[in-house]
């Protein structure tokens, strides 16, 4: 069920905070002055968003009569100032007029479908202008080319470069370059090499040895070639073969010989 408001009054002016409806009969008005306020409105949607936010109205619950009847006080208001209407206000007087009048039509129970009401499709223009009219004012505050910031060219005379050497004497050169040298002898040179033996070659060799062999002694993996260094990549090799269960290392009691089996 829609309630209608009754139209409210059109404010004329602000003084002091209060609003002013009625003029005073003796009061001077210029045949121009409304003309400023009218005129700064950029089409029928500005106009009626302005009455609906000055009234602190629901967008999504228009009172149609009231928002009509003061729309068309405004053009009345146009028309008497002899101002030259667009051809837009026109259309959304003859628009509020059709949907005031569906709105007072009778709803009939018995429809299949429910029908919309038939201000949403001036609710969702009202949304979509109002969107873009506070995007413009946001970018309209943003500095501006030409408004806010301004570029100058300026070309600079050509300037010779003068390279100016400090004065030294060739003693304290001579003094500075023992120093470094002298500082030289404290740094200590480190030349890493590759390694001889590698745990992954190591590896690859026993599984092939094991191949032809089916049990292999750890100690015919070792040679007094290869020393502690052979030894150490011997044991690493097959633990990271049993690891990968590749291998199974076996020893009947402690210090006897560890054999060697594939998995």
């Amino acid at each position: 069920m829609n309630v209608e408001l009754q139209p409210a009054p059109i404010v004329k002016a602000v003084i002091d905070g209060k609003e002013i409806t009625q003029f005073p009969d003796d009061l001077y008005i210029p045949p121009d002055a409304l003309e400023v306020l009218l005129d700064s409105f950029t089409g029928p949607l500005d106009l009626l968003l302005y009455l609906i936010r000055k009234q602190n109205i629901d967008i999504l619950d228009i009172p149609m009569t009231s928002i009509t009847n003061q729309y068309l006080q405004y053009i009345q208001l146009m028309e008497n100032r002899r101002m030259e209407l667009a051809a837009e206000y026109l259309l959304m007087a003859a628009m509020l007029a059709e949907i005031k009048s569906r709105l007072l039509l009778p709803v009939i129970p018995d429809a299949e479908e429910e029908e919309e009401d038939p201000r949403m499709t001036l609710v969702r223009q009202l949304q979509a202008y109002e969107q873009i009219k506070q995007a413009a004012e946001l970018l309209d505050g943003l500095p501006r080319q030409d408004r806010d910031n301004f570029t100058i060219q300026v070309n600079p005379n050509e300037v010779e470069t003068i390279k100016v050497y400090p004065e030294v004497e060739l003693s304290d050169l001579v003094e500075a370059m023992k120093v470094l040298l002298k500082r030289e002898e404290h740094y200590s040179k480190h030349q890493v090499s590759r390694e001889l033996m590698s745990v992954r070659e190591r590896m690859s060799h026993i599984l092939f040895q094991l191949q032809h062999q089916k049990i292999l002694e750890f100690s015919q993996l070792y040679t007094l070639e290869e020393g502690r260094m052979g030894l150490v990549v011997n044991f690493l090799a097959i633990l990271e073969l049993a690891k990968q269960s590749l291998l199974i290392i076996t020893q009947t009691q402690p210090f006897s010989p560890i054999h060697l089996q594939a998995a």
